[in-house]
């Protein structure tokens, strides 16, 4: 199972969250996050980190310019889109970074709202839920209704997001199986700062998660 950290914003944290465990790293390319990283910030956390972990720029409603020059600049290996973007806004930047992960993440209200993701399945090679908040893309602490994603079952790898922490993340996963998991203010001492006394605290959990 596949478990990103996001909202990186120290190089030395990023090394020792890798070291943990985590597969993937978050950067938030959002300059309104209280999260938000430059590319020279990107550049300086990502370059001493091993080359199988993976290097995830978070956007949101960006031009495809933007994205894609963020994205060779800094080092990153995938996109994931966090605002409006259609499925055609997708399309085009599978064909302006054809080499790279797209992951679409939703903010998702009602089982209803779950309906649209399928939409975009040709478009992108991951999804990522997340917990709705009316201001807040992300990191917003709540927690989805996990119930509601029992039967959620897409044609392509997914991410769970929204208020996990380490003393709910086997919860939730007794409840459903996602492809991986995304945490980000459930490890930190304050949005962009990193407890990372939280993320072993997470990794432990995980080793006692039971097989299947």
């Amino acid at each position: 199972m596949r478990v990103k950290i996001c909202g990186i914003t120290q190089p030395q944290q990023s090394v020792a969250i890798a070291s943990l465990g985590a597969t993937a790293l978050g950067f938030i390319c959002v300059p309104t996050s209280p999260r938000y990283v430059t590319i020279a910030q990107i550049q300086a956390a990502v370059a001493p980190l091993p080359k199988n972990i993976d290097k995830i720029g978070v956007f949101a409603n960006t031009s495809i310019t933007i994205v894609k020059q963020t994205i060779l600049e800094s080092g990153l290996t995938s996109v994931q889109l966090h605002g409006n973007e259609s499925p055609e806004f997708c399309l085009k930047l599978r064909q302006a970074l054809p080499e790279i992960e797209i992951i679409k993440a939703f903010r998702i209200r009602s089982s209803e709202h779950l309906k649209q993701v399928a939409e975009y399945s040709s478009y992108i090679d991951t999804f990522l839920l997340d917990a709705y908040h009316p201001q807040q893309l992300g990191g917003t602490g709540q927690t989805l209704d996990w119930t509601m994603l029992q039967q959620f079952s897409p044609s392509c790898p997914w991410f769970l997001a929204g208020g996990l922490t380490p003393d709910n993340i086997l919860d939730a996963l007794s409840k459903i199986k996602p492809n991986g998991i995304d945490l980000s203010s459930g490890v930190e001492k304050a949005p962009g700062n990193k407890d990372l006394d939280r993320v072993a605290k997470l990794f432990a959990s995980l080793r006692m998660k039971p097989e299947g």
